[in-house]
C-alpha cells in the first residue's frame, strides 16, 4: 500500500482561519467563545455559542455563486481553497478524475431548515420559494459536492455524516483511497454551521455550559457549541516528494468502532473507544508507547470526559505518561469540523514541536497529563486524534513524523 502524507492545510474557525493564524491563536490559549449573534438565546439560559466571526466567503468561492450556497458549504469551500493553496496545488494541474473529496457533518444545513420554517410561519408566499431554495441546499451530500464544484475535482466524492467523528471518517475514507491507488490526491475534512436547531438540542439535554468550557477539570459543566471547517490534503508519499511539496506528517493508520449501545450515551466503559485507539494503533503498527500526543475529543461534559478518561486509561496503561489536550476549551464543540481542526492540530503538533494546552483547567480529573492552560514544546513524533460521536460511532487517527 502506498504511504499517504498531509500537504496542505486549510480553517476557517472560531479562533481566525488559515493555517498560521488558527495555530497562533490556540498555541496562545485564545478564547472563541462570545455571546451569541446569530439568533435570539432570549429563552434559553446559556448564550454563549464559538461562531466565526466576520467569514466572508466571496474572495474563497470563486467558481460557484456564494449567494447559492449553505453556510457549511461556504465554509467548507473556504477551507479547501486555503488547503490547496498551503498545498502549493493549483486545480487544473491535478488530473480531475484521480482527485477527489471525502467530507464529514453532524447536521449539514441546518440553516435552511431554520429558514424555511421561518417562511413557513410568515405565509404560502415566502414558503413556496424557500421551499425551493431549501430542496437545493439542504441535503449534507452538497457540501462536498459543493468542494468539487468549486476546485473541479472529478473523482471520488463522499459525504460521511457520522456526526462529531465525521471528519476522521473522511479522513480515514481518504486514506483508503490512497492506499489503494484509487485517487492522487484527496481533499479529507469536516464541515458543520452554527444554528439554533443544534444549540437548542444541546440545550434540551443539559449539556451546555453556562460560561466556559472546562475539558477534564472536575467542575466542568458542558460543552460550548461551535461552527467551522478544515480540510487536509491528502496524496501519496511519492507523489509529494516528486514535486517537492512541504510534508506535514503521514497519515499512519485508523481505527473505526461503535459502541452498538445508546443513542447519545457512550458504553459505560468507554468499550468503543478503547477499540478504536487500539485498531488505529494496530493499523499504523504501532505501541501505546510510540504515541508523544494525544489530542482527545474532550468536549467538556460530566459523563463524556469521564468515559474517555477511562479508555484512554485502558489503551495507554502501560505507556508512559502521555500528554493529551482538548481544543474545545478554546474553539467548542464544532461538530463535523471538530475532528478535521484536530487533525490540523496533530499535523501541525507533528510538524512543529509544539502542543496546545487545555484551556481553563483548574483540578484535573484523574491522572493524566491535560497540558493545562500553556503550550507545551515537545518532540512530537506520533500523535492520535481521538473523535467520539452520538450513536457510537467513534473513530482514532493517527499522523506520524516523515524522517528525511
Amino acid at each position: 500500500m502506498a504511504r499517504v502524507v498531509v500537504t496542505g492545510l486549510g480553517a476557517v474557525t472560531p479562533v481566525g482561519a488559515g493555517r498560521e493564524e488558527v495555530w497562533r491563536h490556540l498555541l496562545a490559549g485564545r478564547s472563541g467563545f462570545a455571546p451569541v449573534s446569530s439568533f435570539d438565546t432570549g429563552k434559553f439560559s446559556t448564550h454563549l455559542g464559538a461562531e466565526v466571526q466576520g467569514f466572508d466567503p466571496v474572495p474563497w468561492v470563486r467558481t460557484l455563486d456564494p449567494a447559492r450556497l449553505g453556510r457549511a458549504s461556504q465554509l467548507a469551500v473556504a477551507a479547501a481553497r486555503r488547503a490547496l493553496e498551503d498545498a502549493g496545488i493549483e486545480p487544473g494541474t491535478v488530473a480531475p478524475e484521480r482527485a477527489g473529496v471525502a467530507m464529514g457533518t453532524t447536521s449539514g444545513e441546518p440553516r435552511e431548515v431554520e429558514k424555511l420554517n421561518d417562511a413557513i410561519l410568515a405565509g404560502a408566499g415566502a414558503a413556496g420559494e424557500a421551499g425551493a431554495t431549501f430542496i437545493s441546499l439542504y441535503p449534507c451530500h452538497m457540501i462536498a459536492a459543493h468542494v468539487a464544484r468549486e476546485v473541479g475535482f472529478s473523482g471520488v466524492c463522499t459525504m460521511i455524516p457520522t456526526a462529531c467523528a465525521a471528519g476522521n471518517y473522511a479522513i480515514a475514507h481518504g486514506l483508503d483511497l490512497l492506499r489503494h491507488g484509487r485517487a492522487d490526491l484527496m481533499l479529507a475534512g469536516g464541515a458543520d454551521a452554527f444554528s439554533r436547531i443544534t444549540y437548542a438540542g444541546f440545550h434540551r439535554l443539559g449539556a451546555i455550559a453556562p460560561e466556559r468550557c472546562q475539558p477534564f477539570d472536575k467542575n466542568r459543566k458542558g460543552m460550548i457549541p461551535g461552527e467551522g471547517a478544515a480540510i487536509l490534503v491528502l496524496e501519496p508519499l511519492e507523489r509529494a516528494l516528486a514535486r517537492g511539496a512541504r510534508i506535514y506528517a503521514e497519515v499512519a493508520g485508523y481505527g473505526l468502532s461503535c459502541d452498538a449501545h445508546h443513542m447519545t450515551a457512550a458504553h459505560p466503559e468507554g468499550d468503543g473507544a478503547a477499540r478504536a485507539m487500539s485498531a488505529a494503533l494496530a493499523d499504523a503498527g504501532l505501541q501505546p508507547a510510540d504515541v508523544s500526543y494525544v489530542s482527545a475529543h474532550g468536549t467538556g461534559t460530566p459523563t463524556n470526559d469521564r468515559l474517555e478518561i477511562l479508555a484512554v486509561q485502558r489503551v495507554f496503561g502501560e505507556a508512559p505518561r502521555t500528554p493529551m489536550s482538548s481544543i474545545k476549551s478554546m474553539i467548542g464543540h464544532t461538530m463535523g469540523a471538530a475532528s478535521a481542526i484536530e487533525a490540523l492540530v496533530c499535523s501541525l503538533a507533528v510538524a512543529t514541536g509544539w502542543i496546545p494546552p487545555t484551556m481553563n483547567l483548574e483540578e484535573p480529573d484523574g491522572d493524566l497529563d491535560y497540558v493545562p492552560n500553556q503550550a507545551r514544546e515537545h518532540d512530537v513524533r506520533v500523535a492520535m486524534n481521538n473523535a467520539y460521536a452520538f450513536g457510537g460511532n467513534n473513530a482514532s487517527v493517527i499522523f506520524r513524523r516523515v524522517e528525511a
